[in-house]
């Protein structure tokens, strides 16, 4: 029997297996442009705001300070694959015009302004990879076939000529999108606030450069024969930041009367603090970490710097690790061998809160001494004193001794048991051979 609404239904765990020819994505689309404020708000002008550019400047270089490195899956949990082909690469050098330091933070300062990322895989003849090069986000364009997979029709050369890149052979990290191919630009999401902020530096670089004075009307109770001569020796004399501060002569009853609205009725300074956190606020960025200490104390710092590890930048390392893991390892080397950022670093703290962890840890026995010495970057300390050993609280003794002592310990307990009880019975005896001694007879 053929049911008669198979057509208005379509069960949600059977989705369709290819999608039409040229299908393109129904998610809307943010693109660079003109600002409510009038101003054009591109990745490179929105670049050249201190703040933006401090934003992306403290995320990109603290995550390619991270170390990186490639683990394999084993019996005894994750251990480095020193000898991994990829480690090198991700390491030390992913090609030979950079270091993987510089690299690192240029794909970061891509997803950051542009929203996406893009490495070219060089690969052997025998699927092998050999380097990786990071591709202008600008010069892109990734879509999906007839097939239902991103397809890359990217780049244009030097030449003008456009390369179709095949997607085994891009390493692509999108930002924050909504189909999950293509990542949007912060900058093209919140170009309002970055308009307004590029329009209020515009007008306090046009103030000073006009001098302390803005400009008015120059008054003359009689005809002026030569307006524009006057306009002239005007602006030469008190035009400029140069002549700021100077003293106006005026001649022959001429006047000066200001037109324009003063700073503080426009709320320069306030509306120039307020741009410095919204832009913060759009990179997630505590404001200290990009100068702005009005609300920053000693006190509060840390747990900033904290939430700056947990909140902003371990998001990154994720979503960077999993696109690393889906398209640098072959299959049959995904679920064995994976990629991860170390991030213990940005989370040590203080020099107190560090040695206090350490003590726990220590105590405790699940940190041994060469542990705690690697993390603060000091020499190991040989086995044969103990640095690879792990204590427990107490007697502090070797905690492989401790099940030992127990044992040890309950055998002596059983061992004096009896001898305890045959010293009661021979003194019972003696009690009562005493007490007959001293019966009459």
């Amino acid at each position: 029997m053929i049911n008669p609404f198979t057509h208005l239904f379509r069960a949600r765990d059977k989705p369709g297996k290819r999608l039409p020819q040229n299908a393109v994505s129904a998610a809307p689309s943010f693109y660079f442009g003109t600002s409510v404020s009038g101003k054009s708000v591109t990745a490179r002008s929105a670049v050249q705001l201190s703040t933006v550019y401090a934003c992306v400047r403290v995320i990109a270089e603290t995550v390619a300070s991270l170390p990186l490195n490639v683990f394999e899956s084993t019996d005894k949990g994750g251990v480095k694959a020193l000898q991994h082909p990829l480690q090198h690469l991700l390491h030390d050098e992913p090609n030979p015009e950079m270091t993987s330091f510089v690299w690192r933070e240029t794909m970061l300062s891509h997803l950051l302004l542009w929203g996406n990322s893009y490495c070219q895989i060089l690969r052997t003849g025998r699927n092998g990879i050999v380097g990786l090069y990071p591709l202008l986000p600008d010069h892109m364009e990734v879509d999906r076939d007839s097939r239902g997979q991103a397809d890359l029709p990217p780049t244009t050369t030097s030449e003008g000529r456009m390369v179709r890149l095949d997607p085994t052979d891009v390493l692509h990290i999108p930002g924050l999108g909504f189909d999950g191919v293509m990542g949007y630009s912060p900058i093209a999401l919140e170009k309002s606030a970055v308009g307004l902020s590029i329009a209020a530096e515009e007008y306090g670089s046009k103030f000073f450069g006009n001098g302390a004075m803005p400009s008015g009307v120059l008054t003359h109770p009689n005809t002026v024969k030569d307006p524009k001569r006057l306009r002239e020796s005007w602006n030469a004399a008190y035009g400029g930041s140069a002549n700021s501060g100077k003293v106006a002569i005026l001649e022959e009853s001429m006047t000066f009367t200001p037109i324009s609205i003063p700073n503080d009725a426009a709320q320069f300074l306030e509306t120039r603090k307020f741009q410095v956190t919204e832009i913060c606020r759009i990179f997630r960025v505590p404001p200290h970490m990009i100068g702005d200490l009005e609300r920053a104390t000693f006190s509060n710092i840390e747990s900033q710097n904290i939430s700056f590890a947990v909140h902003t930048i371990r998001p990154w390392l994720v979503r960077i690790e999993q696109a690393m893991d889906r398209a640098l390892f072959p299959e049959t080397e995904k679920g064995r061998f994976y990629v991860r950022f170390n991030l213990d670093g940005l989370m040590r703290g203080d020099y107190k809160s560090r040695m206090e962890g350490y003590a726990i840890a220590r105590q405790n026995g699940w940190m041994s001494a060469n542990d705690i010495r690697a993390l603060e970057n000091l020499n190991p300390i040989s086995a044969e004193e103990g640095g690879n050993a792990f204590l427990v609280n107490g007697n502090m003794i070797p905690i492989s001794l401790a099940g030992l002592g127990v044992l040890l310990g309950l055998a002596a307990q059983s061992e004096a048991e009896p001898a305890e009880e045959e010293s009661a019975e021979k003194e019972g005896d003696e009690n009562v051979e005493a007490t007959d001694a001293g019966q009459p007879v």
